[in-house]
């Protein structure tokens, strides 16, 4: 019988996101200087600084290039950010080695088709709501929200609450 997807939140250690399509909603708006701009969720940031604040690997691995974002990430204490990965199994390989990082124990969340060889690797392939079909085929958990829309925060909340590590007062370290 298929384990239920929370059975593998106990063993995660490590969190993996891509970013458009999860850490936004896959809107692009474009400035008359071409420059491409991008909405993010206060409450997912939150969540990622918590991750960080708690001593979780967090990662992000995107086809994007957008300078912004990384410096958004940075500012929220990821420092493994991967971006213009347009063979995401490559950087996972390479991030799980760098940490000996066991495969089995990272989230990874995607949202569309060139996510899912790194989703079809790791112990807990998650997506939001709004995903396409083949990576909501793929994953053990779709959650009840959009990417860019709170589903990063969802899945971070629910590890760190089953592992005990869930801050229920305000951590004065979030920026």
């Amino acid at each position: 019988m298929e384990k239920s997807y929370k059975e593998y939140l106990q063993h995660i250690t490590t969190f993996i996101f891509d970013v458009d399509g999860v850490l936004t909603d896959g809107t692009i708006i474009i400035n008359t200087d071409g420059q491409l701009l991008r909405n993010m969720n206060i409450k997912d940031g939150y969540a990622l600084k918590a991750a960080v604040n708690q001593g979780y690997n967090v990662c992000i691995i995107s086809g994007g290039t957008n300078e912004g974002v990384r410096s958004r990430l940075r500012g929220l204490g990821i420092t493994d950010i991967y971006l213009g990965a347009h063979h995401k199994t490559e950087q996972l390989d390479e991030y799980l080695d760098i940490y000996d990082i066991k495969a089995e124990n990272v989230l990874y969340m995607g949202d569309d088709i060139p996510d899912l060889p790194v989703m079809q690797m790791v112990g807990l392939p998650v997506c939001p709501q709004d995903a396409v079909s083949e990576i909501k085929d793929a994953s053990k958990y779709v959650s009840h929200k959009k990417g860019g829309k709170g589903c990063v925060r969802d899945v971070i909340e629910q590890v760190l609450k089953v592992q005990g590590k869930w801050a229920t007062e305000f951590d004065a370290k979030y920026d």
